[in-house]
């Protein structure tokens, strides 16, 4: 591993550490919930952490993905996933500590993902869907894995949230407003729209069953 990868990084990638942690230790506290072994806290952590990602450089044909370019991601998540497993048992919720710390992950990494696909030159629809998946598909798998009912079967508003994030910020690019603005805006529509989601219980209509035609007769 280059640890080297660690020296003179600018803000830019230390958001991008930052998500990757912050989604590592939502994948170890599911973990905890679920009383694992340090490495079931790893693993979890770490295919939540670099799942969104790889995903979206397959689906882009962007090769090798970004955590096997750049294997300090795996350390990040590493060493969160271990810091969580000896501190979980300080959270007297883990559940909801859980929900805001993946709204804070969904939030960057919409944006991050919006933004990496247009950097290889991905259509602007294109980028809004691959911030979308970077900022979801993570916490799919550590649903699946972890045993939890994904939030993708829930009610509650969470693509929809990457969805406004992703497209803000893809919106304010094109109209040649400077990246900081566009990279804090696209953040703060996606934490804002799942932060009161969270708070107020809000979501979208569900579908309801209706009878079905009969023939004419």
């Amino acid at each position: 591993m280059d640890l080297a990868a660690f020296g003179c990084i600018g803000i830019a990638d230390l958001m991008d550490y930052l998500a990757v942690a912050v989604f590592a230790i939502t994948g170890a506290l599911v973990a905890s919930r679920k009383q694992m072994d340090i490495f079931g806290f790893v693993m979890l952590g770490t295919v939540t952490g670099v799942g969104g990602g790889s995903l979206r450089d397959v689906l882009l044909g962007h090769f090798p993905v970004i955590w096997v370019q750049k294997p300090s991601y795996v350390v990040v998540c590493v060493i969160a996933a271990s810091i969580t497993f000896y501190t979980a048992h300080l959270l007297r919720s883990r559940y909801r500590v859980i929900l805001w710390l993946d709204a804070l992950g969904l939030s960057l990494f919409c944006v991050m993902g919006a933004e990496r696909a247009l950097d290889i030159g991905a259509h602007p629809i294109v980028a809004i869907i691959m911030g979308v998946i970077t900022g979801t598909f993570g916490g799919i798998i550590r649903d699946i894995i972890g045993g939890e009912v994904s939030l993708l079967l829930r009610r509650e508003i969470y693509i929809t949230a990457a969805l406004a994030g992703a497209f803000v910020f893809v919106g304010l690019l094109s109209l040649q407003v400077p990246l900081a603005v566009c990279w804090i805006t696209g953040f703060l529509s996606c934490f804002v729209v799942r932060g009161l989601a969270l708070h107020y219980s809000w979501s979208l209509p569900a579908y309801k069953s209706r009878a079905g035609r009969t023939p004419p007769e």
